[in-house]
């Protein structure tokens, strides 16, 4: 793993210095991924690596440009509006990240900007929203969470790497002294515009005071989605009032 530059790093939590390019390279993780940045010296950032990029905007306006479809495409995204693109990216104006995976080819999505809640019930009083779904079960996503004020998060931790932004308002991470979860508690503030990373199985929560607080997380893989037995299409497509999933004769064998 090597990281351009951190605030605070421990084997739970890495605050990640904001700055243009390659922040965090991760292609030797069991997950490989990269994470840029863009938006503090003005000039474009290129994503050329193979995979999907994951982006979304912190702030002002950005002009996205792909060569998705064979031919070069500008979109232009304003704060809160996230992408997942196949190939090739470019960046400029705004401000933001990208986050590459690396071995997975995804669809290509434009979407946002983001609500002000999720819609799917959380854990201790905090909502998500998936706004990048995994294209077939186990496949990476992206989410938006959002924690109200007042929020005590219970300590948990993920089974691989977890990169983010905080998208607005404040708040604070907590986690362990020491890399096996003893010690004293370390507080890490986090303002709007912080890039963080968290490792495998570390251990953290995150904390409200008075204030709201909203982070795009990047999960690099997942337990839930579509799979080739279990999808709406087959699902829900009736011969004689059997499902096509349970018809075995007629089901396709190969995409081709």
């Amino acid at each position: 793993m090597i990281i351009k530059g951190v605030h605070s790093h421990s084997k739970h939590f890495s605050s990640v210095t904001s700055s243009d390019g390659m922040l965090v390279d991760l292609s030797t993780n069991q997950h490989p991924t990269l994470l840029h940045g863009w938006g503090y010296t003005g000039e474009r950032v290129n994503v050329t690596e193979f995979g999907t990029h994951f982006g979304f905007v912190v702030d002002g306006l950005t002009d996205v440009t792909t060569n998705h479809a064979g031919f070069n495409q500008v979109f232009t995204l304003t704060k809160g509006m996230y992408f997942c693109v196949p190939g090739s990216v470019s960046v400029c104006g705004g401000r933001g990240i990208v986050i590459s995976s690396l071995s997975y080819r995804g669809m290509f999505m434009i979407g946002g900007p983001i609500e002000e809640k999720g819609r799917l019930l959380y854990m201790d009083g905090c909502s998500d929203a998936l706004l990048v779904p995994p294209t077939i079960k186990g496949d990476p996503c992206l989410n938006h969470l959002h924690f109200p004020q007042g929020i005590r998060q219970t300590r948990h931790t993920h089974p691989s790497i977890r990169i983010g932004v905080v998208t607005g308002g404040k708040g604070r991470c907590i986690v362990p002294e020491n890399d096996d979860g003893t010690g004293s508690d370390i507080e890490i503030p986090l303002t709007p515009g912080q890039i963080f990373m968290i490792p495998e199985g570390g251990q953290h929560s995150f904390f409200t005071d008075d204030s709201l607080l909203d982070i795009i997380a990047y999960h690099p893989d997942s337990d839930m989605g579509p799979t080739h037995d279990d999808h709406p299409m087959i699902n829900r497509t009736f011969v004689r009032g059997i499902s096509a999933k349970d018809i075995q004769e007629i089901r396709t064998k190969s995409i081709s």
